[in-house]
This record gives structure tokens, sequence and C-alpha cells, in this order.
């Protein structure tokens, strides 16, 4: 039986109801479930499962099953809701696993996360088939992800601040990096956020990981202390471009897993402002799952811990994901204050004294705008597809997209707020308009390789042919989508 992943004794079981109500809801039968469990344990080497419907019925009847079923189970009920439902969501025990299988939960030390950055991006170029890598981490949500990520700031012992002198050993000690190599490295990661912007992150994910793991090889060998700092803070601005590319294409627990080794990596070059943004890039994650209380705690934690060094564009962007959270949570006053501070914060970016890191650069006035309608906008869908909320979005949300239509750099965000102002037409029953925004989306989409993008198409396409499907400019749009759009974005 143990082939079957089953454990347990019968004496003291009782049905699963969440395991069951989860079931119910998804829309599965027994069968369906038990084929995509046998397919996802394949994937995952584990060739000796072989699930079938009464080993699910015993499932739903209380037996737990033995590692790796809860996790695989996890994964597809998570892909299945669009947010995260863990092994405990689902009535089930997780067996104790090592950090490095859990993801988050990582000793805050350089050697360690040179270690681990090295080890996760070789893997993820030997195994890089879509999703292979997903499916063989654990995506971390509520307490398991926030507590281990508070201890960013806790201050390492014996640790130099970034401003105080080196030893003279470590003066003398031999590098082979020149200061025109570390500027090489610095700029290609520049040019590599530009693709990201301009093609999704579908296209260039791979070349990215390589860099990464080529800088925690150069992190290996002996270096001077400014050059082990700077190539501590291009490694935590690669792994954190990787964990977007990824987010980008639907490999969400592989993009967690590079946006915590590039806060580890942050920590250690001492740079606490790319700290908050790496932050803010996992609390986009977290909205994008549907975990806003996390995401709030994400960003909360970000805001404290670069409050005596951010720039007014970075206090900005985090206040525009505060409101963001607060949005998804349901919180209209608290929404509001938010999108207020992040206007005033950002009128004050032209006066700050020191350059902008070009991490920061794509929050532009557009971004702004962008992020601020699409506060409103979840309000309103939160408040049952309140038409004030929507009237809200609207202006910003059409300014968004006579700024993004002026920038050839940023096109993911033109397609995303060109869907994003089809949505408020939808809510405001206005699906003409709708249609006209969400076919300009279709266009700019072919030439993006994002699934988050195509996954946004299809669903604002879809609440349209649900909402006003006799209307002759929906069926056309219906139409042009099962012609123009590609089935799924490749992960590079």
């Amino acid at each position: 039986m143990g082939g079957n992943g089953g454990s347990g004794t019968n004496a003291d079981k009782r049905p699963n109801e969440l395991l069951g109500s989860w079931f119910v809801r998804s829309g599965w039968s027994k069968g369906e479930l038990a084929r995509q469990v046998n397919r996802r344990a394949r994937q995952l080497g584990a060739n000796h499962i072989s699930t079938d419907t009464s080993r699910v019925r015993r499932w739903l009847d209380g037996e737990n099953p033995r590692e790796p079923i809860p996790r695989i189970l996890s994964e597809l009920f998570s892909e299945r809701f669009g947010c995260v439902v863990s092994i405990e969501d689902l009535g089930l025990r997780a067996a104790r696993q090592s950090p490095a299988a859990s993801g988050v939960d990582l000793p805050w030390t350089g050697p360690q996360a040179v270690a681990l950055l090295s080890e996760f991006s070789r893997s993820d170029l030997m195994l890089a088939r879509r999703g292979f890598l997903g499916t063989s981490l654990a995506l971390s949500a509520g307490p398991s992800l926030i507590e281990p990520m508070q201890r960013w700031l806790v201050p390492v012992p014996g640790a130099t601040g970034p401003s105080e002198p080196r030893s003279a050993l470590d003066s003398r000690r031999p590098g082979r990096l020149s200061r025109p190599e570390l500027d090489l490295l610095e700029s290609t990661t520049r040019m590599f956020r530009q693709w990201d912007a301009q093609c999704g992150g579908g296209l260039r994910r791979k070349a990215v990981v390589g860099q990464l793991h080529e800088v925690t090889d150069l992190l290996q060998e002996p270096q001077p202390e400014a050059t082990t700092r700077k190539l501590f803070q291009v490694a935590a601005e690669l792994a954190e471009l990787a964990g977007w590319m990824s987010y980008d294409v639907g490999l969400q627990p592989t993009a967690q897993k590079y946006f915590v080794l590039a806060l580890h990596a942050a920590k250690e070059a001492g740079d606490k402002q790319l700290g908050s943004y790496i932050l803010s890039s996992m609390s986009r994650q977290m909205i994008h799952l549907g975990r806003p209380e996390d995401a709030l705690e994400l960003i909360h934690l970000a805001q404290y811990g670069s409050r005596d060094c951010a720039s007014p564009r970075t206090q900005s962007m985090l206040y525009a994901m505060e409101a963001r959270a607060y949005a998804n949570m349901g919180q209209p006053g608290r929404t509001k204050r938010a999108v207020r501070m992040a206007e005033d914060t950002f009128a004050e970016a032209d006066e700050w004294d020191e350059p902008d890191p070009d991490w920061i650069r794509f929050f532009s006035e557009a971004e702004l705008y962008a992020e601020n309608s699409h506060s409103y906008r979840d309000l309103a869908y939160v408040a049952g597809r309140s038409p004030t909320y929507a009237s809200l979005a609207e202006p910003l949300m059409r300014r968004a997209v006579e700024l993004f239509a002026e920038d050839s750099e940023h096109q993911r965000s033109y397609a995303l707020n060109l869907i994003g102002v089809a949505t408020v037409h939808l809510l405001q029953r206005e699906p003409e308009e709708s249609t006209l925004y969400a076919a300009r989306a279709m266009d700019i989409a072919k030439k993006v390789r994002s699934e988050r993008v195509n996954t946004r198409i299809r669903k604002t396409v879809d609440t349209a042919v649900r909402d006003f499907g006799d209307l002759g400019a929906v069926v056309d749009l219906a139409g042009k989508l099962a012609v123009d759009l590609p089935e799924s974005a490749e992960a590079g």
C-alpha cells in the first residue's frame, strides 16, 4: 500500500472536511484528481506513486497520505484557485522538510546565502522545463513566510556597515575583478531589466539565472570587502529579477525562493533600500496569490527597514503597494490614505539630491497612476463590483494608459493597464468600450512573453462573455482571443 502514499490507522480517522471542501469547490472528480497527482508525482521523479479513486476517497475519509502527496495536493489546489492553499489548509500534516526544501526559513549568513544561490540557480538552469522546479517547491504564506523575513531587520553579529572602513588585511586581499568589470556586471543587470520591461519574463529568464550563477561563482573567490559587497548587491538585483521573471511566467514557488535569496544577498550588501524593494516584489506576489494580509505585513516590514534611507520615489512605491494590500482587504479609508501618501511622496522625488538606483526607475508617474487606479479597481471588486470605486479608478487608469503609450520601454505595463481599463469598463457595464481596450492589449500581448498578461486578458474576456455574451463586439473579441493569443507563454 505504501506505493499509493497512504499512512495512519483507521482507529481515530474522521472525514477530512477541509480537504472535502476544497475538493468539492474544485469541480474535479476523484479520478481527475488521482490522474493529476500521478502526473505531478512523475514530474518529481516519485514514480512509485500510483493513486486511484479509492485512494482519493480514503484521503477524504481522513487518511493522511505520505510525502510528497500533501505537497502535490497543495500545489494542485493552489494552481486551481489562484491563491496559496497550504498543506494545513487541506487538513493534512506535512512531513518536516530541510530548509533548502521548505524554501524560506534559511540561515542569515553570507556563506550560506552564496551556497544556496549557487545551488538553486544551477538547479534552475539544469531543470528549467516549465514548472519542474516550481512543483518541487512549496509556497510559503502566513507566519511561516513573515517570521523568517522579519529577521532581515536583525543586525548580523560582527558585521561591518557599508560605510565603515575595511581592515588592513581586507584592503590587501587580491581580487581578480577590476572596477570596469564590476561596472560591466551592473550595466548587464540594467540591460536585463530593460529586456524584462519590454519583452516580459519568458524570453530572458534563463539568461538572468545564468548571470546570477556566474556572480555566485565570483562570490566564492577571495575579494576585497568593498568588491564582495558590490557583488552581493548585483546578486540581490539579479535574484530579484529572476524571481520577478519567474512570477511573470507563472512559476510562483520558484519566484518566491528567488525573492527570499535576493533579500539575504541584499542584507549581506548592507543595502536596506534594495531590501525594501525586494520585499515589495514579494508583496505583489502575495496580492496576486490572494493573500493581502501577508502582502501588508511584507510592505510594513519594508517601510520600517528602509525608514532612514529610502528615497521619495521608493517610499512612494511602498505606499502604493500598501494601498493595493488595503484595497484587497476591503479597507477603503486606509486605501485612500495610502494613495494620498503615495502621491504626496512622489511629488518630492524630483527634489531628492541623490540619484535613484536603476531598479526603482520603473516607478514613473505612469506607474504611480497605474498602481493607484488598480487599488480603486480592486476595492470595486471587493465591494461587490462597486460603481463608486470603479469611477475613482477610471481617470487614473486612462492617464496611466496615455503615459505608457508614449513609453516604448515598458510594454508589459502598457498591456496590463489596457486590461485594467477594460476591466473598469466592465465594472461600469460598458462592454463596447471594454472590448476596444482588451483588443489593444491583445495586440501587445503577442509581442510580450508574459503569462501574467495572457492570464489577465483571458480572465477579462471570460468575464465579458459571461456578462455580455450576446453582444457582437464581445463575440468578436472572444474570436480574436482564440486566434491571436498563444495558449501560454513559455518559461524561457
